[in-house]
């Protein structure tokens, strides 16, 4: 049983309130009086305005239904869809132009543009890689991925493949950094000269690109180049084992890669009660104190792992130049939906998870603030907002930041906030949302997972949507994109905050990363997301060939290429003509991938993991991944185009697959033979009360289902 203190009329639990007390108010000049009766005040005061905005989201999902179902088997008509819309509120009227006035801003986030990671906050060793990855080995991305066409060898080192991929590490150079008369594949000796870089006394074509060296300048150590306002280090050194075989004793191309991290407390974690909250909000101290650390055993031997500091360069006219050694850190906190029992309020009722949040890992951020070197320069906080739905939500989020700021004696505005466009009342209303808040924002992104789990869901009623790989095909997800792109150069986003893309899901497929991420910096994105710190190398290539920020002034001069009626263009199908095995085979994709994730989160509290698909192919899954796929089978019940004896005959086959799949875990418990599981009751429940979840989100089931796992361990215990 959770042990609580009483407080300011609030029920902490006592592991949270000790580590805030001990660990997170020391340092803040924040006393702990003012910290819980602002906290009180926030629970007390924002709950009920919180609530009432669910109550609203509900409201206009019952209206939409009714629209819908009033016109079964009628062709759609979309004006009179679009005025119902707008008659309801859903759809409001976008207002007059506008830009941002967004300050202190990191260059990170303003004028950096890269890819970005995101990665659980619960586990330290994954968000000090993610912090770390600032830089990346070039040629470890190359040799150990299957980035140059071919798998990575198993066993010792192949000089082959190392030949290789230092040529086409020689290649990216030529195209990044020219010599003016020569190539870097000839190259036998870099060094500087009146401050400037020769390669074989060749100058680069454009020398304003040499940054710094480290070492004497006729040998340095180290040389840095900068394009695109990306950084790349050569590194030099003749007794490595490829430096030793290289003409210029080149041993390593080092990337800046991960620009910035998002520290993850929301669909890649499993936070369901007070003791994993603390984890996940000392873990952000760590990062924010600087002292985070991590030890764990590794090929035989123990490893401690931390943060790593700046590079310091001599600049070409003899000063000093220091660059950063960390991705810039956001954390994204959770949405206005869930409650975590954490807290308790005055009534005993579990406290809206999204403010604990916000006041919890803003006081924590203080540490930040006031050092030196750390993650912001600008003296900026850096919070994801995700799954709001409209302005008024992002209105809120917006005021329930400010109250925070002056709770804890911080300038206003210096949080800065992230709009995830992944609701569709948030995409047909983005440039209302982004005015909600327009001194704040300093993020939006687009997230075709979530984005479609809600389109599914907010137009349940209006038929059979396609297969999943169809849906991808039609018109709206275009339209979703660009004009995503599009509102967010009109508001004045460029130079000022970041235009994201979505997740490349495959970890182990580079070489189709290659090859399909670079039309997310053509598409004028200044940051994308990456299932890796070497995915996040190689994406770099990417913003050395596309100037991201002259491709976003050709498309504000463009105008709009995707406007609203295109977004409201509801992607059901148009000829339900499948075959049993079509109808079975999607059935199963969706049922395989949903136990898979499942089974982690519930059994392990993994809220972010790769996952085999029913073709063995490993996805990075989340509740987003989750969600789209329980609301896709949740469809089709629904409207008959399989039934429930089916669905359920699928899960326990592929409740079989996934098991076998893990049957290398010795922490996996199989939920076969008996399905009896609370793991397998939770992915049940997705699927067959998938209908009437909040915007069919995967969340209420998740954690109820894990808290009773919780219980259960104990009691056994």
């Amino acid at each position: 049983m959770t042990t609580r203190i009483t407080r300011s009329d609030l029920q902490i639990d006592e592991i949270l309130y000790s580590f805030i007390e001990e660990k997170a108010l020391p340092g803040t000049n924040v006393s702990a009086d003012i910290f819980w009766q602002g906290l009180s005040d926030l629970i007390h005061d924002f709950g009920p305005r919180n609530r009432a905005l669910l109550e609203t989201r509900a409201k206009l999902q019952t209206q939409i239904d009714g629209w819908h179902i009033k016109r079964r088997n009628q062709p759609h008509d979309h004006e009179a869809y679009k005025a119902f819309l707008a008659e309801i509120g859903y759809l409001l009227p976008e207002g007059d132009d506008f830009e941002i006035d967004t300050a202190n801003v990191d260059p990170e986030i303003a004028t950096v543009p890269g890819p970005q990671l995101v990665v659980p906050i619960t586990n330290a060793r994954y968000a000090l890689n993610a912090a770390n990855a600032r830089w990346g080995s070039l040629y470890d991305g190359f040799y150990g991925t299957d980035a140059m066409g071919t798998p990575a060898p198993k066993g010792g080192y192949d000089k082959g493949r190392g030949a290789r991929v230092v040529a086409r590490a020689r290649v990216f150079l030529d195209e990044a950094f020219p010599i003016d008369g020569g190539s870097h594949a000839d190259a036998r000796r870099y060094h500087i000269h009146n401050g400037a870089l020769l390669v074989d006394d060749m100058p680069l074509v454009d020398p304003s690109k040499f940054v710094g060296y480290k070492g004497h300048p006729r040998a340095p150590e180290a040389v840095v180049l900068r394009n695109n306002a990306l950084h790349v280090e050569l590194v030099f050194d003749r007794t490595h084992r490829i430096g030793s075989r290289d003409q210029a004793g080149l041993a390593d191309v080092q990337m800046e890669s991960a620009i910035s991290a998002i520290m993850d407390c929301e669909d890649s974690v499993a936070c369901v009660d007070g003791e994993d909250k603390t984890q996940a909000y000392a873990n952000w101290l760590g990062l924010m104190k600087g002292d985070l650390e991590e030890t764990f055993e590794k090929g035989g031997e123990s490893l401690t792992r931390a943060l790593n500091a700046d590079r310091v360069y001599t600049a070409p006219d003899g000063g000093k130049v220091a660059l950063k050694g960390r991705a810039l850190m956001l954390i994204r906190n959770v949405g206005h939906l869930m409650t975590n029992p954490a807290i308790l309020d005055r009534d005993g009722h579990e406290v809206f998870e999204g403010l604990m949040d916000a006041m919890i890992t803003a006081v924590i951020a203080k540490h930040d603030l006031a050092r030196v070197g750390g993650n912001s320069v600008t003296g900026s906080v850096y919070v994801v907002k995700p799954k709001m739905h409209g302005p008024e939500e992002v209105a809120f989020a917006d005021e329930t930041f400010s109250f925070v700021e002056k709770v804890l004696g911080m300038p206003q505005n210096t949080v800065k906030l992230g709009i995830m466009d992944e609701e569709r009342r948030t995409s047909v209303n983005l440039k209302q949302c982004i005015r909600a808040a327009k001194s704040r924002v300093a993020f939006i992104n687009t997230g075709f997972l979530d984005r479609t789990g809600d389109e599914i869901h907010t137009s349940m009623e209006a038929g059979p949507f396609s297969r999943k790989d169809f849906i991808k095909r039609k018109a709206w997800i275009g339209g979703y994109e660009n004009r995503n792109v599009d509102i967010g150069l009109e508001c004045g986003l460029s130079g000022k905050a970041q235009i994201g893309k979505g997740m490349w899901a495959m970890p182990d497929m580079m070489a189709a990363m290659l090859e399909q991420k670079i039309e997310h910096p053509k598409a004028g994105a200044n940051c994308a997301w990456v299932p890796s710190p070497t995915a996040a190398t190689l994406h770099a290539l990417h913003y050395h060939k596309i100037d991201v920020f002259a491709v976003q002034a050709r498309l504000r001069k463009g105008g709009r290429r995707a406007h609203v009626d295109t977004i409201l263009d509801i992607p059901l199908a148009a000829f339900q003509k499948w075959s049993e095995d079509q109808v079975l085979r999607e059935v199963e994709n969706n049922a395989q991938g949903i136990l898979g994730y499942v089974v982690r989160w519930i059994d392990q509290g993994v809220g972010c993991s790769k996952v085999p698909d029913i073709n063995n192919v490993g996805l990075m899954e989340d509740r987003a991944t989750c969600r789209i796929s329980a609301q896709h089978i949740a469809n089709w019940l629904h409207h008959d185009v399989v039934s429930e004896a089916t669905v359920m005959e699928v899960m326990r086959k592929m409740a079989v697959v996934v098991d076998g799949q893990n049957a290398g875990d010795p922490a996996y418990r199989p939920m076969a033979p008996d399905f009896g599981s609370i793991a397998f009751q939770a992915a049940c429940d997705l699927v067959f009360r998938g209908r009437v979840q909040p915007s069919g989100y995967t969340e209420p089931v998740l954690h109820a289902r894990r808290l009773q796992l919780k219980a259960a361990s104990q009691k056994a215990s």
